[in-house]
């Protein structure tokens, strides 16, 4: 098969799938340029649970960790309004 047809015949499947395919090939990919298998991601969200775990006591006791979080209730970006009161650069034609 020809890459034109591989690529007719990927344009053929639901996206979900496709994308499946690109990152199961990337993987393969990369563990070919790395000579071997990749770290295995159980382990590095087992590490951040265990440590997310360890310092559940220092943010449920310390307010000044968690100070920022009064702003979660705020936009993350700014209106069009804001922006448009803002000076705008210089566009060269």
């Amino acid at each position: 098969m020809t890459n034109r047809e591989i690529l007719e015949e990927l344009k053929r499947l639901p996206t979900a799938d496709r994308l499946r395919i690109v990152e199961f090939t990337v993987h393969e990919l990369r563990e070919e340029l790395t000579g071997g298998p990749l770290p295995v991601t159980e382990k590095s969200d087992g590490r951040l649970a265990q440590a997310a775990q360890a310092l559940l006591a220092d943010y449920t006791s310390d307010s000044e960790l968690t100070a920022f979080t009064a702003l979660d209730s705020e936009p993350l970006h700014a209106s069009r309004r804001d922006l448009a009161d803002q000076p705008r650069p210089h566009r060269w034609r």
